[in-house]
C-alpha cells in the first residue's frame, strides 16, 4: 500500500454531447482518435494514447456543451489544424504561440465539435 495514496495521471474523461454518433465521428473521424467499443447507444469510447475518452448523453449531470477544455498532443499545429478543418472541424482559434518556456515554445489551436465543446491542439516545439 502506499504511504501517501495519491491520483496518477488521467485514465478516462467523460464529454457530455446531444448525439452520441455524431460526436463519435468527430472524435473519430476528424480528430483522428482510434474506436475502442460501444456500450449501448448513449456511450462510446475512444484511445487518446492511452487516455480513454467517453462520449455520453447527458445521464444525471453534465450539460451538453458545457465540457470542461480537452486539449491534445499534435505535431506540425498549423496543418493538424487545416486537415482537421478539412475534416469538418468547425475552427475558433488558428495556431498562436501562447507560451515562451526555456526550451520550448507552446503553440496552441482551438476547434469545436458538433455539441459547442472547445477542443484545444498544443503542440510543444523545441
Amino acid at each position: 500500500m502506499e504511504s501517501n495514496p495519491r491520483a496518477h495521471g488521467i485514465r478516462q474523461v467523460a464529454i457530455t454531447v446531444a448525439d452520441v454518433d455524431a460526436a463519435l465521428g468527430f472524435y473519430r473521424d476528424v480528430l483522428g482518435l482510434a474506436f475502442l467499443f460501444r456500450a449501448g447507444p448513449e456511450l462510446a469510447f475512444l484511445d487518446a494514447d492511452g487516455t480513454r475518452i467517453m462520449l455520453t448523453t447527458p445521464q444525471g449531470t453534465g450539460a451538453v456543451g458545457a465540457n470542461s477544455i480537452l486539449y491534445f498532443r499534435v505535431h506540425d499545429i498549423a496543418a493538424t489544424h487545416a486537415a482537421m478543418r478539412g475534416r469538418g472541424a468547425t475552427g475558433e482559434r488558428e495556431p498562436q504561440l501562447t507560451a515562451r518556456m526555456p526550451d520550448h515554445e507552446l503553440w496552441t489551436a482551438f476547434l469545436r465539435d458538433p455539441d459547442g465543446n472547445l477542443v484545444g491542439l498544443m503542440e510543444e516545439v523545441r
